[in-house]
C-alpha cells in the first residue's frame, strides 16, 4: 500500500467517524433539551415524544432502501447526498418556529441520517479490505459512534447552557460541510454489479406498520385504545404488517429473508438487539425528565448525571468481546440483557428512596450501562458471523432494523406507561372530581413538568396539595412503572435469547 493510499484511507475514516458522531449526537443529546423545547415551543408531552420518534422511525424506514440504492448507484454518491441532506435538515430543525415544523425536520433528518449510517458501513468495508486494517477501522468507528451516544447528554446540556437550543441542530451544518470535503477527497466510489431492485412493497408496508403502531401508542389518549378510530389505526397496522410478510415471501430478492431466522445463533442475537433497545436507549429519552423535573437539576447537571448511564457503554464492550470469545455469545448476550434488567430494578429502588438523588440512581445506571456494553459487540459480531458471508449485508440490515424499530416503539410505550402510572397515583386524590380525559391531561402535564394548569384542571387537588407533594409522588410512581416495565421487558427478551441459543451451547459442549 502506498503512502497516498494510506493517507486517503485515514481521511476516509475521519469522514466516516465525523458523520457517525453527528448521527449519534442527534439520538443522545436531544433528550436533555426536550424540557427546554417543550417550554419554548409550547409543546406537550406527546409532541416531545414525536420529536424523538420522528428521527428513529424515519431512520428505520430508509435503512434498507438506502443500502440498495447505494449498491446500485454508488455508495459515495448516496453518502454525499445523505450528508448534504443531514446538514440541510439540521438547519431546518434549528430554525423551526414551532413543534410541527421541528417534527417534520426531525423526520427528514432521521431519513438522511439513516442513509449516512448505512453508507458508513459500506464505505469502510470497501476502503479497508485487509482483515487487520478493517478490524481496526471498524473498531475506531465504533468507539467514535459510542462517544457520540455516550457524551451526547452533556453536549446537549452544555449547548443549552452556553448558547440556545437551536444550536443543538445548527452545529451540524458546518460539521456536514467539513465531512463533505473529507468524503469528496478520500472516499472511493463503489457499486455492487449484482445489486437487486428496490423492495418497494417491503419498505412501504414495514414503514406503515411501525408508524401505525407508534401512532396508536403515542396518541392513545386522544384516540382511545378501544375507540373506533383507535381500533381502525390498529387494524391498519396489522394489515400493513401482514402485507409486509406477504411481500417478503413473494419477492425474489426480499429485504428480509426470514429463512435466516432458522439459524438459532442469529435469532438469539436479534433478541439481543431488541432487548438493548427495548429498555436502555428508550429510557434515556425519559431520564432527563426524571433528573430535571423530579430532582430539580438544570440541563448541565442532568447531562452530567446521565453520564453514569452512558459512559459504561463505552468501557464495557472490550470485556464483552473477551467474554464472548471465552464463553460464547450464547452466554454473554442473555447475561448482558439480564444485567440491564438488574440495573433497571436497582434504579426502581433508587427512585423510590426517601431522599432520591443521582447518587441513589447511580448503581442502577452504572449496572444497566455495563449490561448494554457487554451485549452490544457480541450481538453485532454474531448477527453477521452466524450467517453465510453472502448474507452478511442482509443480516446487518435486519440487526439495525430490529434495533431502530424496538427503539421507536418503546419510546412511545414508555411514555404511555409513565402517564398510566401517574394516572393510577392521582386517582385517589381526584376521584369523582374530574373526568378520565382531564385526569390523563393532568398526568401528561405532570410527566412533562408543567403544573401551572393544575388549578384549572383539578382545583380540588390544587387546594388539597398546595406544596405539590402529591404531584411529585405521582411522578415518582409513574417512573417506577417505567423502570419495572423496562426490567421486565428486557428480562423476557433475555430469556428468549437464551432459549434460542440453547441448541448451539449444547452443540459446543458436545464438541468439547
Amino acid at each position: 500500500m502506498t503512502l497516498s493510499d494510506s493517507r486517503r484511507n485515514a481521511v476516509a475514516l475521519a469522514a466516516v467517524c465525523l458523520t457517525s458522531l453527528m448521527f449519534g449526537l442527534e439520538i443522545s443529546s436531544v433528550p436533555v433539551i426536550l424540557p427546554t423545547l417543550e417550554h419554548v415551543l409550547h409543546g406537550d408531552f406527546n409532541s416531545m415524544q414525536w420529536i424523538m420518534n420522528a428521527y428513529t422511525i424515519a431512520c428505520t424506514t430508509v435503512l434498507m432502501a438506502a443500502g440498495t440504492l447505494a449498491d446500485r448507484f454508488g455508495r459515495k454518491r448516496v453518502y454525499v447526498i445523505g450528508t448534504v441532506l443531514f446538514g440541510a435538515t439540521s438547519l431546518l430543525c434549528g430554525l423551526a418556529p414551532n413543534v410541527p415544523v421541528l417534527v417534520a425536520g426531525r423526520l427528514l433528518q432521521g431519513a438522511s441520517g439513516g442513509a449516512m449510517l448505512i453508507c458508513q458501513i459500506a464505505v469502510l468495508s470497501h476502503q479497508f479490505r485487509e482483515g487487520r486494517e478493517r478490524g481496526r477501522a471498524f473498531g475506531i468507528w465504533g468507539i467514535v459512534f459510542g462517544i457520540g451516544l455516550g457524551f451526547g447528554p452533556i453536549v446537549g446540556g452544555a449547548i443549552v447552557a452556553l448558547a440556545s437550543w437551536p444550536w443543538m441542530f445548527l452545529v451540524h451544518a458546518p460539521l456536514a460541510a467539513i465531512a463533505l470535503v473529507l468524503i469528496g477527497g478520500a472516499v472511493q466510489e463503489s457499486r455492487d454489479p449484482h445489486a437487486g431492485t428496490l423492495d418497494v412493497a417491503g419498505i412501504v408496508t414495514l414503514s406503515l406498520a411501525v408508524l401505525g403502531l407508534a401512532f396508536y401508542i403515542t396518541q392513545s389518549a386522544a384516540l382511545g385504545l378501544t375507540s373506533a378510530a383507535g381500533l381502525g389505526v390498529l387494524g391498519a397496522t396489522v394489515l400493513a404488517l401482514a402485507g409486509f410478510f406477504v411481500a417478503e415471501r413473494a419477492s425474489a430478492r426480499p429485504m428480509f429473508d426470514f429463512s435466516v431466522f432458522r439459524i438459532r445463533a442469529f435469532t438469539g442475537a436479534i433478541f439481543g438487539s431488541m432487548g438493548m433497545n427495548f429498555s436502555f436507549w428508550p429510557f434515556m429519552i425519559y431520564l432527563p425528565i426524571w433528573f430535571q423535573v423530579a430532582l430539580g437539576y438544570d440541563s448541565v447537571t442532568a447531562g452530567l448525571a446521565l453520564l453514569a448511564y452512558t459512559l459504561p457503554t463505552l468501557v464495557a464492550p472490550p470485556f464483552g468481546e473477551r467474554l464472548a470469545l471465552r464463553y460464547g455469545p450464547g452466554v454473554v448476550i442473555p447475561g448482558g440483557l439480564f444485567t440491564i434488567a438488574a440495573g433497571f430494578a436497582l434504579m426502581r429502588l433508587g427512585s423510590a428512596a426517601d431522599h432520591a438523588s443521582w447518587l441513589t440512581m447511580l448503581p442502577g445506571c452504572v449496572i444497566a450501562g455495563i449490561g448494554l456494553g457487554l451485549t452490544n459487540t457480541p450481538v453485532t459480531n454474531t448477527t453477521t458471523g452466524a450467517v453465510p458471508s453472502s448474507r452478511a449485508g442482509m443480516a446487518s440490515g435486519i440487526d439495525m432494523s430490529a434495533r431502530m424499530i424496538s427503539l421507536a416503539l418503546n419510546i412511545a410505550a414508555m411514555g404511555f406507561v409513565l402517564v398510566a402510572g401517574i394516572v393510577a397515583s392521582l386517582k385517589a386524590g381526584v376521584a369523582g372530581t374530574i373526568g378520565d380525559a382531564a385526569l390523563r391531561r393532568l398526568a401528561q402535564e405532570i410527566a412533562s413538568g408543567r403544573t401551572d394548569g393544575l388549578q384549572q384542571i383539578a382545583p380540588a387537588l390544587a387546594q388539597a396539595d398546595p406544596t405539590g407533594a402529591a404531584l411529585h409522588a405521582a411522578l415518582v410512581h409513574g417512573f417506577g412503572w417505567v423502570m419495572v416495565y423496562g426490567a421486565a421487558g428486557v428480562a423476557v427478551l433475555a430469556t428468549a435469547s437464551a432459549v434460542a441459543f440453547a441448541p448451539a451451547r449444547r452443540g459446543a459442549a458436545v464438541c468439547e
